[in-house]
Order: structure tokens, then C-alpha cells, then sequence
């Protein structure tokens, strides 16, 4: 018996290592998600151990229907004292990647591009939303020399309620050039082919050596803590 179970358990990993060359073997040739039903159904074909399991359903950010926001806490000068600063990304893109009957495993990965990092509140005049948006990107981001603002995730704990799930991603965040770790708590459901999450987070500028501006050439200053909110919609890909 001990000999058998043995035997099936070595069957099955180098079923898995098959599995693991076809796809490799395939990937140059069809769309990720094309060769990834295809081995699975040669899989489940050859071994009915497998047969139910589920392929990730993927799920591509819609950019107008999604909002980035970061909230920036005065600590300005000149006439800009007193205000903080809501600033929208214009531009990004993200994927996430889910077992939609368990949300695990999952995966999710975010790039904003850091020029299009804009000033949205009323209580500034257009001129100054121009110096802001230009300061920011010029003085505060340096957007021309580090480009795009990355989050990937490397892990993910899920908590089932009964409006959707609590997710709690843990990932890299890139920002500036520097990379660390950070945790991401949201709310996620999901409704035919589409997935909502929302939530909000916090880091300090400081840990990605993140400029406040200086009192010589800027007219803003930024405080340490960034709040950074979220309200994402994805359409699962067909």
C-alpha cells in the first residue's frame, strides 16, 4: 500500500513538471491565457484528480472608471499655507489575477505614470494648480527621472463577508526609485465579470526620499504622511 501511494505521489509530480514544460514549450507561441486553458485541459484530461481545478480568472484595470488619489497634509508656504493637496492619477494601468470562488490565490499589479500626477482641488485658482502640478512633478517626484510609481504584490490574506472579501495585499511599492515592502488593506466584491476594490493606505515620503520641496525654490511643502485612497474597477478578460 505504502509502495502504491508512493508511486501515484511520484506519477503526479512528474505529471506537474509536464505540465509546468508545456507551458513554457507553448508560451511563445499562443496568448498566455490561450496556453494556460490549453495545458489545463490536457491536465484534467489525463488525470481526474485535477479535474476541478480552477484556472485564475484575470481582471484588466478600466482607467475611467477607476480613481488614484493621493492626499498630501500642508505644511505649505507662501499662499498655498493652510491647504492640503488632492492629487488624482491621470494615467495607469493594473491587473489582477483571482480564483473568483476564493479570491485566493490572487495576485495584482499597479503602474501609475508620476507625470500625470494631477492638483484637483477647487480652493486653488488654475494659475497655482499649474505651479502645484509643475512643482510636483518637477521638484517633488522628479517624474522625468523615475517615471512610474509600481505596486506588485506578493501575497494575500482574505477574509470572506458578506458584501465581498477583506483583502489585505502585501507588496513592493516603487516609488521615486526606492522599493519597500507595505500592506494594503481593501474591500473587493465581485459581480458577474467585473471586481470593484476600494480602500485607502498610508507611508511617509521620507522612506522613498521623496522631496518636500525646499523653502529656496518652492512654493509648496509636503509633510511627511501621504494618504493614499483607491476605488478601482476591473473587467474580467474573456
Amino acid at each position: 500500500m505504502r509502495r502504491d501511494a508512493f508511486a501515484a505521489l511520484v506519477q503526479c509530480g512528474a505529471l506537474l513538471l509536464i505540465v509546468a514544460c508545456v507551458q513554457l514549450s507553448l508560451a511563445p507561441a499562443l496568448p498566455t491565457s490561450a496556453a494556460q486553458h490549453l495545458t489545463l485541459a490536457r491536465v484534467r484530461a489525463a488525470n481526474p484528480l485535477i479535474a476541478n481545478a480552477q484556472p485564475l480568472a484575470r481582471y484588466r484595470l478600466d482607467a475611467a472608471q477607476s480613481h488614484f488619489m493621493v492626499r498630501t497634509f500642508s505644511g505649505g508656504l507662501l499662499w498655498f499655507k493652510g491647504h492640503d493637496h488632492f492629487i488624482v492619477a491621470r494615467e495607469f494601468t493594473g491587473e489582477a489575477a483571482l480564483t473568483p470562488t476564493a479570491i485566493t490565490p490572487a495576485t495584482l499589479t499597479l503602474t501609475v505614470r508620476a507625470a500625470s500626477l494631477t492638483e484637483t482641488r477647487d480652493v486653488f485658482t488654475e494659475q497655482q494648480k499649474q505651479i502645484i502640478n509643475r512643482e510636483i512633478n518637477e521638484l517633488v517626484l522628479e517624474s522625468g527621472k523615475y517615471p512610474e510609481i509600481t505596486f506588485r504584490s506578493t501575497q494575500v490574506t482574505v477574509n470572506p463577508k458578506p458584501d465581498g472579501f477583506d483583502v489585505r495585499l502585501g507588496g513592493d511599492l516603487t516609488l521615486h526609485g526606492v522599493t519597500r515592502h507595505i500592506q494594503i488593506p481593501a474591500l473587493v466584491t465581485l459581480s458577474g465579470h467585473d471586481l470593484h476594490a476600494r480602500g485607502e493606505f498610508t507611508i511617509n515620503r521620507s522612506d522613498y526620499n521623496v522631496k518636500a520641496t525646499s523653502a529656496a525654490h518652492g512654493t509648496i511643502r509636503v509633510r511627511d504622511k501621504l494618504k493614499l485612497s483607491f476605488d478601482i474597477i476591473a473587467h474580467q478578460e474573456q
